[in-house]
């Protein structure tokens, strides 16, 4: 009996030996990709340390080119270090071409570059992501994607993103996404901020639900996003935080943003079918539509949008402000030189059903500088205007109806004169 207590004993110890063990195998670490830092595992590809780490972990990857697709599937940091003079870690297109590696939450295909997917708490800071010679062949290719994050939570900080483009024969196909958040479970916490993005195709920053309800919640801050400016093949936009998304647009820069071509329009910030977002404090230069909250008749609506101290400058063609939703408040923003209105109660965007847009709206304390029109009112009702807007050499300090008639050659844009409506040039959202 004795023996058989001792024995029992000891087969206890071992195997709470063991468990220590386990545990401490599965404790988060810091690891390094391309061999710059000393005391550190070091892995050759960004994929195969990602699938070495336990959750938790800290991915530090050296100057240098890595041409692959990255597919993250837990918690993990992935951060680009500098090794002496050197800086710019760069994830690159593999030498055969971007390949679909995932779909997005509507099924269709993705060629995303860092891909992450079901994971709560990822961060990706100080990498480089460029999606040149990606090879797609056909606006039958899966959609090329920079970073993506598809229900997914964390960060995405201190990047750069930049061409993710389709071939100058394929860019009308309506892919090419440098960031891009998305979710149909819950509503994952994603934070965007202070990343470099240009050169993209059709979106620069995108945050969408599924049009039926929820969505990622973003905080999108302090990015600096350049279009490809004026072009006749894709109605960019900037930023877009739309079907059901949620959460605050803040301290961008945006610029270059414009569609030359029929039917559609493009925009710096679009809010399309999500309701209550804040843009805030950002600066929005030469773009088509600078600031678009756009209801949509059967995706939702984007009513009870917040603008408040956001700097406009040139916009082309269109309005610098167009609130073509409902119950919006638009405050302390100067706009200098739009091509039409300033600031537009749009009420041609009806929805959801037909409820008419451009309803119940307040403009108070902006100062407008050269349009056509300070305030266009379109035919909505209950819209409050003032007190303390400010105008300067503006043709008409507000103005009935939805066409701001040019007048002189500064105001030249494609309605000039005729008395047509903007319906012919709605914002053009990336749609999943």
């Amino acid at each position: 009996m004795i023996k058989m207590k001792t024995l029992l004993r000891t087969i206890t110890i071992v195997a709470a030996g063991l468990i220590a063990c386990t545990a401490q195998t599965a404790q988060a670490s810091t690891v390094q990709v391309g061999g710059c830092k000393t005391g550190l595992t070091n892995f050759t590809t960004i994929q195969a340390a990602v699938n070495a780490v336990p959750p938790g972990s800290t991915i530090q990857v050296c100057p240098g080119t890595y041409p692959e697709q990255v597919i993250i599937a837990q918690k993990v940091t992935i951060t680009g270090v500098s090794s002496g003079s050197l800086d710019a870690p760069i994830v690159t297109v593999p030498a055969s071409g971007l390949v679909a590696n995932g779909v997005d939450i509507l099924g269709n295909p993705v060629a995303a570059q860092i891909f992450v997917q079901n994971a709560t708490g990822v961060t990706i800071s100080r990498i480089t992501v460029d999606g040149s010679n990606n090879q797609l062949t056909s606006c039958g290719s899966p959609n090329p994607i920079g970073i993506y994050y598809q229900n997914s939570s964390g960060t995405i900080n201190d990047d750069v993103a930049r061409n993710q483009l389709m071939a100058p024969d394929l860019q009308g196909c309506q892919l090419g996404l440098a960031i891009n958040v998305e979710s149909n479970s819950g509503a994952p916490v994603v934070n965007i901020t202070n990343n470099s993005v240009r050169n993209y195709d059709k979106n620069g920053i995108t945050a969408s639900g599924p049009g039926t309800g929820g969505g990622p919640n973003v905080l999108v801050s302090g990015n600096t996003v350049i279009g490809l400016g004026a072009t006749g093949v894709i109605a960019q936009n900037g930023i877009q935080v739309g079907f059901g998304a949620s959460g605050k647009v803040m301290g961008n820069n945006v610029a270059d943003d414009i569609y030359t071509g029929p039917t559609f329009g493009a925009s710096g910030i679009l809010i399309y079918a999500s309701g209550g977002i804040t843009v805030a404090s950002n600066v929005v230069e030469s773009t088509q539509l600078a600031i678009a909250p756009t209801t949509d008749p059967t995706a939702g609506s984007a009513d009870n949008t917040f603008i408040d101290a956001n700097h406009i400058g040139g916009t082309q063609t269109f309005d610098a402000i167009d609130l073509c939703s409902n119950n919006d408040t638009v405050e302390s923003n100067v706009i200098f030189g739009s091509a039409q209105s300033a600031i537009h109660l749009d009420d041609e965007c009806p929805g959801p059903g037909s409820t008419p847009s451009g309803n119940n709206n307040v403009v108070r304390t902006n100062t407008i500088n050269e349009a056509c029109a300070g305030i266009l009112l379109g035919s909505g009702a209950g819209n409050t205007i003032g007190p303390n807007n400010t105008f300067f050499n503006v043709v008409n300090i507000s103005l009935a109806g939805d066409s701001c008639p040019a007048v002189a050659p500064a105001f030249a844009n494609k309605a000039a004169g005729s008395g047509e409506k903007h319906q012919s040039l709605r914002p053009s959202p990336f749609k999943m």
